[in-house]
């Protein structure tokens, strides 16, 4: 079997996950990429990965494909497109642009919820105001945003006209989006499917850090309650979305709950490890078996349900508080203490310089703590950060 892997940066995902896992599978592996040197001793083709013609064309001229497969954000549509192409299982890349570009989910999604956006184009003027009478505050984000970068909740025009400044100072020639702030807790729906059928795997809670910015600070098992999944259902199936995994993040409001994204990907950020980790499955593995026509029927569905009460977890991002220069670090690690297991994933080195941006770009480490329950997790959690600070001065 010969797995075709499009992507770019080397990701804890990649690396730590759908790399191991083709292995276990006794699959080939060729990586393409637009950076060949981050990933020595594989088989690496050089490729443009965001133009599918680009992926269609380097596929051709190398091995023939059994599966094309990406996690990449940005990379989905590009390979779903040249799977289409060469007649393999994917996703449906109509699914795929407008998972990605947060000026389009709203079209599909408008006979589900009622939530108000507004796409603003480089030539448009912030300071003449939102149309349709869309209330303050509302969030403003790139429409090809990641990892928070630029998202702001913004309480009048003078707000909203300097968040839109800045999203186009750094991303010039960009759509910007405004909409209607989801009041109410965050949540993820994570679920799995193929052609026929799409489950649920589980979810969890998300804490914020301080408003205006999103950063998610900290991730919590919470498997979606039942009397949400016919909403959350219908909305999948509005955008398109069935076929491979698929991280959702939606919150739960007075009227009910409400999608924030759709990220048509695995969750990030080592929370899919933590998810593997709870439900006890190879989940990176099923992923791609997924992607090379297995069915999700084939998989031992009776041991999520097993799962959701047996284990607690938690994914807390050791966000950096201020800027300066890291003088002191945990290394990568992994320990057990009163029955917790930690890892602990450094993503800063001592002597780098941390400037805060109130995004995701903030993160200095990543803690995994997966235990019997929530006291014995957080009580892991606060002990490590006791013990192994992040130093910056």
């Amino acid at each position: 079997m010969r797995l075709y892997l499009t992507t770019l940066n080397p990701t804890d995902s990649v690396t730590g996950g759908f790399l191991p896992a083709a292995a276990a599978l006794g699959w080939d592996v060729t990586i393409l990429t637009d950076q060949p040197d981050r990933y020595p001793g594989h088989d690496v083709v050089a490729a443009d990965v965001r133009d599918f013609r680009a992926v269609i064309d380097a596929v051709a001229a190398h091995h023939r494909p059994d599966v094309i497969f990406s996690n990449s954000d940005h990379l989905q549509a590009a390979t779903a497109l040249a799977a289409e192409y060469f007649g393999l299982p994917g996703k449906d890349w109509r699914a795929c642009v407008p998972a990605k570009n947060k000026a389009l989910p709203r079209r599909a999604l408008a006979a589900v919820e009622p939530v108000r956006s507004v796409r603003i184009p480089p030539s448009a003027d912030p300071a003449e105001g939102l149309p349709d009478g869309l209330p303050y505050p509302v969030v403003v984000k790139p429409a090809q945003g990641v990892a928070s970068e630029d998202v702001v909740l913004v309480d009048g025009p003078d707000a909203l006209a300097a968040a839109v400044a800045a999203a186009r100072e750094r991303r010039p020639g960009e759509v910007v989006v405004a909409e209607e702030f989801l009041d109410g807790p965050v949540r993820t729906l994570e679920t799995l499917g193929d052609d026929e059928t799409r489950r649920v795997l589980g979810g969890f809670a998300t804490t914020l850090g301080p408003l205006p910015h999103f950063v998610e600070e900290r991730l919590d098992w919470r498997p979606p309650d039942t009397g949400h999944l016919a909403h959350l259902g219908a909305a999948l199936d509005a955008a398109g979305i069935g076929f491979g995994v698929c991280h959702t993040e939606y919150a739960v409001t007075r009227d009910g709950p409400r999608v924030i994204e759709i990220n048509y990907r695995l969750i990030g950020d080592n929370c899919d490890f933590l998810l593997a980790d709870l439900l006890g499955v190879p989940l990176h593995e099923w992923i791609l078996r997924v992607h090379a026509g297995e069915p999700v029927s084939s998989f031992d569905l009776d041991c999520l349900r097993a799962a959701y009460g047996a284990a607690y977890g938690s994914v807390v991002s050791l966000v950096a508080e201020h800027s300066g220069t890291v003088t002191g670090a945990p290394p990568d690690l992994s320990m057990e203490k009163d029955g917790v297991r930690l890892r602990h994933r450094a993503l800063r080195e001592i002597g780098d310089h941390v400037e805060v941006t109130g995004t995701n770009r903030d993160y200095l480490g990543l803690l995994r703590a997966v235990g019997p329950d929530h006291a014995s997790v957080d009580a892991a959690i606060g002990a490590f950060r006791k013990e192994h600070p992040w130093v910056l001065a």
